[in-house]
């Protein structure tokens, strides 16, 4: 069977789309699957083959300044050449395509011109992300667009009940698959180097928009710090709302918080061990509430607990697994668990306990396999004619 997987971000760019897709075609290969990448050149390299058994195609796109394929002229920059080389690649028996949208779109036109099938892989969905922050027109147009590519997919890999829940309300029309979500629990474990600032340091690590609203952990911040001066407080990654936590961040001493760049998955995982605790959020009441932070995952994985603010949906996960802090979206209640990080670390035991919970349970392993059983079931059925 030959799939190809069409995705403007790929390994080895660290973000959780990388570390999926990177699953999912090396379990495409352990099934007898030839796989080839069309994704993007990363800056700084030449390539970045992630193995001699996948076939990964590079094209130079627009990155914004910090180096990102992120707004949709830099989304442009990539889909529309894509369809071009869509067209031009040996015909696979099965596409896959990551978001956003309007790749989609292009996936769908040229499979329908070339009648092949294509699975859509929804991590998230875009337009209820949109609509926290753009205007009312851009989140017509981007559901409009989500809407389409999604229906005219053979299958739609989901990674949470309530993201199935979306797409199916978005019209899909055929198989809605739960896969999960996961993370490379061989790169993010317990065991390996840690980070170490001499102080204790609350992380959040990953992508920071209007979305997850990490302003509420700099703003608990500030009230902890009068207590606990020598804690510290770490971003690493990135976002639309970066400049803002910085601004925010200027209330306090130089060196109380650290901002630093998006880091290789083997870093950023030092920076996760040697965590007190992390932090992520979603804004609630935001139509975003079903979303699951990949970087709980992680953090589990490295055996550091997670102070999470935010719906009670996620909330629960963290709950029910013991994996920290569950709080509302509220300074208060943020800066309470923040303390008790900090003045209580977690021991050695509490550490292996929560490790051990996501080895047995958010191996990305498992979660490609699954993947992988819908990709190739969608291959091997008649080809999507719409």
């Amino acid at each position: 069977m030959r799939v190809v997987i069409a995705s403007r971000i790929f390994a080895p760019e660290p973000a959780a789309a990388s570390f999926r897709l990177t699953a999912l075609a090396h379990a495409l290969h352990d099934r007898g699957a030839d796989v080839t990448v069309l994704t993007t050149a990363v800056p700084g390299a030449a390539s970045h083959p992630i193995d001699r058994t996948v076939d990964v195609r590079r094209v130079p796109v627009w990155r914004d300044d910090a180096g990102y394929v992120r707004g949709y002229l830099q989304y442009l920059s990539f889909d529309v050449p894509l369809l071009l080389r869509l067209l031009a690649v040996e015909r696979p028996d099965v596409v896959v395509v990551e978001p956003p949208p309007t790749t989609g779109a292009i996936v769908r036109l040229v499979c329908a011109i070339r009648r092949i099938p294509y699975v859509y892989y929804a991590a998230d969905i875009w337009s209820d992300a949109a609509a926290t922050a753009a205007p009312k027109l851009i989140v017509r147009a981007v559901r409009a667009v989500e809407g389409w590519a999604i229906r005219g997919s053979a299958a739609v890999l989901s990674v949470t009940d309530g993201v199935t829940l979306r797409v199916g309300e978005l019209g899909a029309r055929k198989l809605i698959a739960t896969v999960g979500n996961g993370v490379d629990t061989s790169t993010f474990s317990l065991d390996g180097p840690a980070a170490d600032l001499a102080a204790p340091y609350l992380l959040y690590a990953g992508t920071a928009s209007e979305v997850q609203g990490a302003a509420v952990f700099v703003e608990a911040f500030q009230r902890l710090f009068e207590d606990r001066p020598d804690a510290r407080l770490v971003f690493l990654g990135h976002g639309s709302d970066w400049k803002h936590l910085q601004d925010l961040a200027r209330a306090l001493p130089p060196g109380a918080v650290r901002f630093l760049p998006r880091a290789p998955a083997a870093v950023a995982a030092e920076w996760l061990r040697g965590a007190t605790a992390t932090l992520a959020s979603i804004r609630p009441g935001e139509g975003y509430d079903f979303a699951r932070p990949t970087k709980i995952l992680a953090s589990a994985a490295c055996g550091t607990p997670v102070i999470f603010a935010g719906a009670e949906a996620t909330g629960a996960l963290v709950t029910d697994a013991s994996l920290g802090w569950a709080v509302g979206y509220d300074v208060t209640e943020v800066e309470r668990a923040m303390a008790d990080a900090v003045n209580a670390p977690a021991r050695p035991e509490r550490r292996s306990r929560i490790a051990a919970w996501a080895a047995d349970n958010v191996s990305i392993r498992a979660v490609a396999e699954r993947a992988s059983d819908v990709v190739i079931g969608a291959g091997s059925r008649e080809p999507n004619h719409r």
